[in-house]
């Protein structure tokens, strides 16, 4: 059964600190928001997590099989390399929505994410037996629209895109899903049957006039369910098909 350890990883006083002493540098910002992220993937990617930027100052997780120690072991890695530190906490469930809300719910607990005496809050709830991941992309953009449209058009069709099957999926069934560029989302899912991942699709198509492929994979680690959903989409596109991956036989209800 999909069971998933969601972690949310929150910069401590981050608004106030860009303006103090005085408003900071546009680009400097933007390049320590990506250095952050890009560091967190690579510490969460060392235990077969997967990191999804969310507004930078919130970075989300997959964490399935991360222990306590390694989530602290993050923190005072960030604390070393950076001027700021961060807050972590995470939760398990079957659904990841639910995982992420309680994850969140101890963060705020905490303290404000602005709050000068929050830094460095830790509360973990490990385990997590099954990710699930769903590996989107468009069908043939290239050809479609990075060859033949303009660049900002064509990233304006992805975000429409990215959009649509995001809320669809939160709404419809408490997956996450994180836009990955280029044209590629990659969702966090609870135990869907494949009716959930037509009607996705479907949803998307009727919505932005834009066509999807999906493979989905499932494995006792983040790392392992998204290398199978990756193998998954190829298969979709070696075989012209929308849906491929590890779909075994569940009812059509949710």
């Amino acid at each position: 059964m999909t069971e998933t350890q969601v972690t949310l990883v929150q910069l401590d006083n981050y608004g106030p600190w860009t303006t103090t002493p005085s408003p900071r540098p546009e680009p400097d910002l933007q390049a320590l928001q990506s250095d952050l992220y890009a560091d967190l993937a690579r510490l969460y990617g060392a235990a077969d997590g997967y990191v999804f930027s969310a507004r930078y100052d919130n970075v989300v997780a997959v964490t399935n099989g991360v222990e306590e120690s390694t989530h602290a072991r993050v923190q005072e890695t960030i604390s070393n390399r950076y001027p700021v530190t961060v807050s972590i906490a995470s939760a398990v469930d079957a659904n990841p929505t639910d995982a992420l809300g309680s994850a969140t719910r101890k963060l705020q607990s905490a303290g404000s994410a602005q709050a000068s005496d929050r830094s460095e809050a830790l509360d973990v709830d490990a385990g997590g037996e099954q990710a699930t991941i769903a590996h989107f992309d468009v069908v043939d953009v290239t050809g479609q629209y990075t060859d033949t449209e303009g660049a900002y058009e064509t990233f304006l069709r992805v975000q429409r895109v990215v959009l649509a099957l995001s809320s669809y999926l939160y709404e419809s069934h408490g997956a996450l899903a994180f836009f990955v560029g280029g044209d590629n989302v990659i969702a966090v899912c609870p135990d869907l049957p494949r009716a959930a991942y037509e009607d996705a699709i479907d949803h998307v198509t009727e919505a932005t006039g834009i066509g999807l492929q999906v493979g989905v994979g499932t494995g006792e680690t983040a790392v392992e369910g998204g290398m199978r959903a990756k193998e998954a989409l190829e298969r979709c596109r070696e075989r012209s098909t929308r849906i491929e991956g590890d779909l075994r036989a569940r009812p059509d209800a949710d």
